[in-house]
Parts: structure tokens; sequence; C-alpha cells
């Protein structure tokens, strides 16, 4: 059962109610500084994912390799049209008249959250986490986040961050079934490369939520398919020789 997944929904949904219902309340300050705390956490999440790792060489070939893929394909601008197809009707079932943001600002803004929640590095790798081993540790802790950055978000958008909760759902509940596939080919050490993988998805996530660095992690998500099968053959084909 994908306990996870349902609970990160659930915190999607719940923020954003509660922040269109109380974000008016919330000042400036408070919200970009609270943002920035959701991003220390990310990143520490990233760290403790990284901490484990056994193969770093494959591990820092997969992200190279799979980042470089994701830039050749344009796979983050792929992404990005995705999300603006996927805004026009829930945008259209919530008016935003009375929102201090132009129609510009209320698309772009809107476009960035449903990126953030439905194809995020940690979303992705916590799913396939999840549906591999069990662990729902990744998508519990960034429910916890996730509910205070709808409600942030949602102080400005409205009740449709809400919505985004339900492609966020279909789109994880799928990963989470393709790894019950997965799961039976891998090794503790593919595993352990496998959420080292995420967590430098995670970390790179928390400096763009600070804006500190606003690396390519849409373009870097080839990198998660890419690592099991690379720290398989560095351990098959790779260590032999050397």
């Amino acid at each position: 059962m994908p306990t996870g997944i349902i609970i990160n929904s659930l915190s999607i949904l719940l923020g954003g109610a509660a922040g269109g219902l109380l974000g008016h309340k919330l000042t400036e300050k408070f919200k970009t500084e609270i943002t920035m705390v959701f991003a220390i956490c990310s990143m520490g999440m990233g760290i403790t994912a990284i901490a484990p790792m056994k193969y770093m060489p494959a591990v820092v070939f997969a992200l190279v390799l799979g980042t470089g893929i994701g830039l050749a394909v344009h796979l983050g601008d792929y992404i990005n049209k995705g999300a603006m197809l996927m805004q026009k009707p829930i945008a259209k079932l919530f008016p935003h008249e009375n929102l201090k943001l132009s129609h510009e600002e209320f698309i772009n803004t809107l476009v960035t959250v449903i990126i953030l929640f439905c194809a995020s590095g940690t979303g992705i790798y916590g799913s396939l986490d999840s549906g591999m081993t069990g662990d729902n540790t990744i998508l519990i802790s960034k429910s916890i986040l996730d509910f205070f950055t709808a409600a942030i978000f949602a102080c400005n958008l409205g009740y449709v961050v809400s919505v985004i909760a339900i492609p966020q759902f279909i789109i994880f509940y799928i990963l989470f079934l393709i790894a019950n596939f997965i799961f039976p080919l891998t090794t503790p050490d593919m595993i352990s490369d496998f959420k080292a993988c995420g967590g430098f998805l995670m970390l790179a996530s928390g400096f763009r939520m600070i804006n500190l660095k606003m690396f390519p992690v849409a373009d870097m998500i080839p990198a998660m398919i890419l690592i099991m099968p690379l720290s398989w053959a560095w351990v098959n084909w790779i260590l032999p020789l050397l």
C-alpha cells in the first residue's frame, strides 16, 4: 500500500487549504524565512541519503551522464510545458481575481508549484524507494515540508494549490508500481547508491528553494534511472579489472 504517497498528497491538499484560508494573515518576512527552513531540511535529508553511498564513481557517473541526457533532450523544458498544460483546467476551477497577482504572475508561479510537487527529485526518489523497500521515511519527511510549502504558496495562489495533490498522487503511484517490478532485480549496494543519487537531487532542490543556485533538477531526473544499472556494472565489470 502506498502509505507514504497518500500522506504526501494529503499534506498538499490540507496545506493548500490552510494557506488559502489563513494566508492573508502571514507576513512576507515569515513566508521568506520559513522557506529557508524548508530548504535546509531538504539538504539535510539529502546528506542523510548520500552518507550510505557504496560506489561513488558509479553515482557520480550517473549524475553527470543522466543530467547530460536530460539537458540534451530538453527534459526540463518538456516538464515545464506539461505543467503549463496541467495548470489550465486547474486555474479555471478557481477564480483568482481577488489575489494580489497579475494573471502572468499567477500562471508562472502556479507552473513552478506544479513542477515542485509533481516532478521533484525528492518525490520521484521517495516514491521509487517506497515501492522497492517499503520504507516511507523520505515521503513522510517530505510531507511535513510539503504541507507548509503548499500553505505558503496558497497564500498567494489560493485554494488551487490543493488540487495539485491529484496529479501528484497519480504520478507518484505509477512510480511506486514500477518500483515493485524493479526491486527483485536489485542488490543492497545498488539500493544504497540509488538512495545516494536521490540525495544529490534533494541537495540541489534545497539550493533552488532559497534561490542560491538554480540547479537543473528536472534535467537531473534521468540519473535516477541510470544509477542502479551503472552501480551493477561497476561491481561486475569495472572492479574486477582494477
